[in-house]
């Protein structure tokens, strides 16, 4: 069963993806990673996050970062936001994934913060795992 999901939107994304990997492998979590932009593949992005049993997602983008978002409005499971300094240092992914509408979560890390988004990821199975109280 595959326990987290690493969705990025482009292949320039890769150096920040490494960073959730390098973490996901040393947490000896089950991953799949996959490479789908909400604007040049929105089908195979939107029939993937029906398809896949994972119970978190980490979505790597940079620019416009409409990837975190798109997965969160057709999931009810968490969506982790990794924004990608592409231009503007990062700043206009960071406050794209960080301003969600009403009824679109998503937890949003610093620019180019792979490794808190995988342990953000982690803690999130982990809470799930543990007693209340």
């Amino acid at each position: 069963m595959t326990e987290i999901a690493v969705i990025s939107g482009s292949k320039s994304d890769r150096p920040v993806v490494e960073k959730v990997l390098r973490v996901l492998v040393e947490k000896g979590v089950d991953y799949d990673e996959r490479v789908l932009s909400a604007h040049r593949n929105p089908l195979d992005l939107e029939l993937y996050i029906k398809e896949t049993d994972a119970k978190v997602f980490i979505a790597v983008a940079g620019l416009s970062a409409a990837l975190p978002g798109f997965i969160a409005s057709r999931t009810d499971r968490p969506v982790i936001g990794v924004p990608v300094s592409a231009k503007l240092g990062g700043l206009d992914a960071l406050l794209a994934i960080s301003q969600m509408p009403p009824g679109v979560p998503v937890a949003c890390v610093g620019i180019d913060a792979g490794e808190n988004g995988a342990l953000l990821a982690v803690r999130i199975l982990g809470a799930k795992e543990r007693p209340q109280g």
